[in-house]
């Protein structure tokens, strides 16, 4: 199974899609989040407003918050490497987010 851990910078909700005006940037991530989830990918997100032990105790985290500061996040990790980081992704990488999953599980089957 895929794991994908998300560190996300401080947000006022943890999935960042509240408030009165949303990035609809934020809303497609979530919801492809989701979708991984229902194919059995392992999913963690972390808010820097709301978790900040989270990011203090990952030590690559920490490495890359040190060199580049918040601007660094936020960082997407596959399988504990880096994936993405100081940005979510594209309408076009998304289908790519996806292929690799399937791949995953076709692996483990």
């Amino acid at each position: 199974m895929k794991t994908i851990q998300v560190y996300d910078p401080a947000m006022c909700c943890s999935t960042g899609i509240c408030g009165p005006s949303v990035d609809p940037d934020l809303v497609n991530f979530a919801a492809m989040l989701s979708q991984l989830k229902g194919m059995g990918v392992h999913v963690e997100r972390f808010n820097l407003a709301q978790q900040p032990m989270a990011f203090a105790t990952n030590a690559c985290v920490k490495e890359i918050l040190a060199k580049e500061g918040t601007a660094a996040l936020p960082i997407s990790f596959w399988d504990g490497e880096v994936h993405l980081k100081g940005r979510y992704p594209t309408h076009d990488e998304r289908p790519g987010w996806f292929q690799a999953a399937i791949e995953k599980k076709e692996a483990a089957v």
